[in-house]
C-alpha cells in the first residue's frame, strides 16, 4: 500500500510540474499558453499542431560539452541546453533557408528582452520595404526577434546571428530564417532564463 501511495504521489507531482515522463523524456507540452510578459500579451500556441519532437523536452544527451554549453543541430532542427547528469533540454528550431545556413562556435554576448530589430544592410537590399526598420523595429508582438534574443559573437566581434524568439510558430522545424536560429517565444523565455552571458554556443 505504501509503495502505491508513492507511485500515485511520483505521478501527481509530474502532472502538477506540467510535464509528462515517455521513457526518459520529459515534455512541456503544457506550458505554451498565453503569457503575460513586460506589458505584453504572447498568444497560446495551437501546441497540437506543432509535431511533438519540437516541443520542450528534457531528453538524454551524451556530449563532452560542459552544462550550460548550447548545442544547435541544425539538421534535425533541434536546439540542446547541456544539463548536469547527462541530460540536455531540447527545444524545436526554426534554421536558416538554403543559401543562409551556418555553421561554427559562438558565444552568447548579450541577452535582450522584447530587442528591438534592426535588419541588415543585405536584407534591405533583398527587401527593400524593410527600408523603414534601417533604425530599428521597436519590440512588440510581431516584431521578428520574438520576445527574447541572444547574441550570438565570435573572435571577429558581433557574427550578425542570433537565438531568438518569433510568433512564426508554424516556421518551428523548418529551414526558413535568414540565418538566425528561431524558437517559439515561450521557448526563448525558458532558455534565456537558463542561459548566460558567455556560455558557449556550438552550430553544427
Amino acid at each position: 500500500m505504501r509503495v502505491r501511495s508513492i507511485i500515485i504521489g511520483a505521478a501527481m507531482a509530474v502532472a502538477l510540474a506540467g510535464c509528462s515522463t515517455i521513457g526518459q523524456m520529459r515534455i512541456f507540452s503544457d506550458d505554451y499558453g498565453p503569457v503575460a510578459d513586460a506589458g505584453y500579451q504572447l498568444p497560446r500556441i495551437p501546441i497540437s499542431k506543432v509535431p511533438t519532437k519540437y516541443h520542450r523536452q528534457i531528453v538524454r544527451y551524451d556530449t563532452k560539452e560542459k552544462p550550460g554549453t548550447i548545442i544547435v543541430d541544425t539538421t534535425n532542427k533541434f536546439l540542446y541546453y547541456v544539463m548536469p547528469d547527462g541530460e540536455a533540454m531540447r527545444y524545436g528550431i526554426g534554421v536558416g533557408r538554403e543559401g543562409f545556413e551556418w555553421h561554427g562556435t559562438a558565444r552568447v554576448a548579450l541577452k535582450r528582452e522584447w530587442p528591438t530589430w534592426t535588419p541588415p544592410g543585405q536584407m534591405i537590399k533583398r527587401q527593400p520595404e524593410l527600408a523603414k526598420w534601417a533604425n530599428g523595429m521597436p519590440p512588440g508582438l510581431m516584431n521578428p526577434l520574438g520576445a527574447r534574443a541572444l547574441y550570438l559573437f565570435n573572435k571577429g566581434g558581433d557574427s550578425g546571428y542570433r537565438l531568438h524568439g518569433s510568433p512564426e510558430w508554424a516556421s518551428i522545424g523548418h529551414a526558413m530564417s535568414s540565418g538566425c536560429i528561431r524558437l517559439m517565444n515561450q521557448d526563448i523565455i525558458d532558455l534565456y532564463n537558463r542561459a548566460e552571458v558567455g556560455s558557449k554556443v556550438i552550430v553544427m
